[in-house]
């Protein structure tokens, strides 16, 4: 290795990115979470040569707002990466923005990615860090880091069920002894639910919303059951009328909220007993005992611990500060060397 390698590898600073559909966060040893910003990236064409024009939470402001020549995209779909160049410009910049001291920064870097990806998606991923920088970038699967972050115990010979309702994902796995015993990936997460708010309102209010509104009703009033006092809480929603294209204000209801989500949480939940039906009989009778825990920002729905424990017949935990969990869980992982849990990759030609 050269000299400047050998300093490069002394200033940069270890990694963990929890490079989700929906927001990515980042990791750095010894410091905890150090950014958390929209997965999301603002391309400019001008006179047909794209470049990046702004990432994470000012590219964000501009989904659906956007002139002809800027476009504002999420770069990652269902977990994985949809468009490689845009996903390595936005991990290059993260790395920057949190290295903002350190010009050469050249750190090693874990990123979770979801059990239910290829080799090919696993790999896009790698290379994409790799470009974007790393010295060496390692894989764990999210349900791992998720347990991790939720502080589950899941080195002993004793099942822990974890599930991770994530942006574009959810993430059901059983754990014991440092690895996964079963585990599915199911594209439906936060994302699915947004696109049935949007639909919902199309068809039942004849009213075109955006993405950041629906994620807004999610947020505000959504509830993964009918509420116990009629129609529950209401909220003022903006948006176009498609019959005569005016804009429009309509009042939705928080039972409204959870008709439009029903569908979505009633696969996740299919998915959840189809997991436990596979399970073996001594891993079944410790997640009796201790339970299923939730992670993720999907499990801030309302009521969703409470849909998932009538259907199951099981206790449910939320695990603290859910939306953190997986990322927090990675850089557990980076920093007490979890190496039995590490998907390894070779290291950057210029190690």
């Amino acid at each position: 290795m050269s000299i400047l390698g050998k300093l490069t590898q002394i200033w940069s600073q270890d990694m963990a990115i929890d490079l989700g559909t929906a927001n990515t966060l980042v990791v750095l040893k010894g410091q905890g979470v150090v950014l958390n910003e929209p997965s999301v990236v603002a391309v400019v064409d001008n006179k047909g040569k794209k470049s990046v024009l702004a990432v994470g939470d000012e590219a964000k402001t501009m989904l659906g707002r956007t002139p002809g020549n800027i476009q504002a995209i999420r770069p990652l779909r269902d977990g994985v990466i949809a468009d490689f160049i845009v996903t390595e410009e936005m991990i290059k910049h993260f790395i920057k923005k949190v290295h903002k001291k350190n010009a050469f920064a050249n750190p090693r870097i874990l990123i979770c990615v979801p059990t239910g990806s290829t080799p090919v998606e696993r790999k896009a991923i790698q290379d994409s860090a790799l470009a974007a920088g790393a010295r060496k970038v390692q894989l764990i699967e999210e349900p791992i880091a998720a347990a991790i972050g939720a502080g589950l115990p899941i080195s002993e010979a004793t099942g822990s069920m974890v599930v991770d309702i994530g942006g574009g994902t959810t993430e059901i796995a059983v754990l014991s002894l440092g690895g996964v015993v079963h585990s599915s990936s199911l594209k439906v997460g936060g994302d699915t639910m947004d696109d049935a708010i949007v639909n919902f309102m199309r068809s039942v209010h004849k009213l075109a919303i955006g993405e950041s509104t629906a994620e807004r009703i999610k947020t505000d009033i959504g509830c993964a059951g009918i509420p116990d006092n009629g129609d529950g809480k209401t909220l003022t929603v903006k948006g176009r009328d498609l019959i005569n294209g005016l804009p429009r204000e309509v009042v939705i209801s928080e039972r409204q909220v959870a008709e439009a989500l029903s569908d979505s949480l009633s696969q996740i939940i299919t998915a959840l007993k189809r997991a436990l039906e596979v399970v073996p009989p001594e891993l079944a009778a410790d997640i009796v005992d201790k339970g299923i825990m939730l992670t993720g920002g999907g499990a801030l729905l309302q009521r969703l611990d409470e849909a998932i424990r009538v259907t199951t017949g099981l206790p449910v935990s939320i695990a603290d500060d859910p939306l953190t969990c997986v990322a927090r869980g990675t850089g557990m992982a980076l920093e007490e060397n979890h190496n039995h849990c590490l998907l390894y990759t070779s290291p950057s030609p210029r190690d």
